[in-house]
């Protein structure tokens, strides 16, 4: 899938998203290595504690369905450039290493990073892994 496609995924994604709170709607849409897509928008919650973003729906929703690594996630959102925060950024760590994360405005307007640019020096599986190994 190319990264205009992708890209509009994520809109048609943000448009179903539930904000009654805040009013500011995000969409995603992500590549599996295995070229499955999928979607999710953030969905507010009253008491914000379990509120969700649309890149954990998205990467929720293929890992449930057996996905095991994204490839690409596509962000977009209603302001200038909107950004996977830290908590989603540890997500797209744990399924996808060396995932690239795209943020656009529109399909023609878009940046886009590998995850070691917007979350340096993380912490990930491997690193447990070391420790059981003692």
């Amino acid at each position: 899938m190319d990264k205009k496609e992708l890209i509009r995924k994520a809109i048609e994604a943000q448009q179903k998203a539930y904000v009654p709170y805040s009013k500011f709607k995000v969409g995603a849409a992500l590549v599996t290595e295995e070229g499955d897509v999928y979607t999710g928008c953030n969905i507010e919650i009253a008491s914000y504690s379990p509120t969700i973003c649309a890149e954990r729906t998205a990467i929720f929703k293929a890992i449930s369905e057996g996905a095991k690594k994204i490839k690409t996630i596509a962000v977009v959102g209603d302001s200038d450039f909107t950004y996977p925060c830290g908590v989603c950024r540890q997500v797209i760590r744990e399924f996808g290493k060396d995932a690239t994360i795209i943020v656009a405005n529109s399909e023609e307007d878009y940046k886009e990073y590998k995850l070691e640019d917007l979350l340096p020096y993380s912490f990930g599986p491997e690193d447990l892994e070391k420790n059981n190994q003692e």
